[in-house]
């Protein structure tokens, strides 16, 4: 992304957990404060894009499942005794705002730019930063998560939930790697989720077609895709890492998860991305 303004994928993304909010019926995931922090101007304009592509309630389906499935997880780990929870890349995520555990404490890091376009947002929609929230601007490209963590007053020795949504197929693969192998480093232990994009040569011709409709429309963002992975050569890395239990979903089995009887037909499409949740907890 460029050093000058936000993350345009992020705002599209934030855009369709919004619209997942009134287009959808039963929502997969519950986020109240989705619509109030895009602005009502920006959600008149996603929903004019939205209705315009058959295709989209496709991945607004994905994107949906994806923060619901971390969410999910992150409560286990709270069960648990986690009680830190690094939100990487977190774009407009709104989870340190509606957070229901007052002993939690949530860090949100993000490149300088999408962070500070948030902060504006967020007063523009009177969403007050609660006291249990820590932002930690950080570029993934030329500086490790671990670094911008250890400016804010992290616990390096705390047990820590990581979600990264939406930014491995961003990225290239040694940076995704790098920072797999710091958080499973954390002293204190860590779970992690994440989605990513398989390879293009993995898929059959009719999601190669979707992959190269949707690798067009990021590139032109000036966000191109970068990091791609074999499921089965990924879980070898993350235990190789010391990720001892991982979970590995496709689509078939996020829609047997959170797609199942509905009657709107609403679901995940294609092959493309996937979601992992690993462990190095015991």
């Amino acid at each position: 992304m460029r050093e000058d303004r936000p993350s345009t994928t992020a705002q599209a993304v934030a855009a369709r957990r919004a619209l997942h909010q009134v287009l959808d019926n039963p929502k997969v995931f519950d986020d109240p404060l989705a619509a109030a922090i895009l602005g009502p101007d920006a959600m008149a304009a996603a929903s004019v894009r939205e209705l315009a592509s058959p295709h989209s309630r496709y991945l607004r389906a994905f994107i949906a499942a994806r923060s619901r499935y971390a969410e999910d997880q992150l409560a286990r780990s709270i069960s648990r005794g986690t009680r830190q929870y690094v939100v990487l890349g977190a774009g407009l995520d709104t989870f340190a705002y509606r957070n229901p555990h007052r002993d939690l404490r949530v860090f949100e890091i993000d490149h300088p730019a999408t962070q500070a376009w948030k902060r504006r947002l967020l007063a523009e929609a009177k969403i007050q930063i609660p006291e249990t929230l820590t932002f930690a601007p950080v570029n993934f490209e030329t500086e490790s998560f671990s670094a911008g963590l250890a400016r804010v007053g992290f616990d390096s020795n705390g047990a820590t939930f990581f979600s990264w949504l939406g930014v491995t197929p961003y990225l290239a693969r040694e940076v995704v790697f790098a920072n797999l192998r710091a958080m499973a480093s954390s002293a204190g232990g860590a779970a992690a989720v994440f989605d990513y994009a398989v390879p293009r040569a993995s898929l059959n011709v009719l999601n190669r077609l979707a992959f190269d409709a949707l690798s067009r429309r990021v590139a032109a963002a000036g966000e191109p895709f970068r990091g791609f992975f074999d499921p089965d050569d990924l879980a070898g890395e993350l235990r190789g890492m010391g990720f001892r239990e991982i979970e590995d979903l496709d689509s078939a089995r996020i829609n047997a998860r959170y797609f199942r009887d509905r009657s709107d037909g609403l679901g995940v499409r294609g092959a493309l991305g996937r979601l992992l949740f690993a462990s190095s907890f015991s």
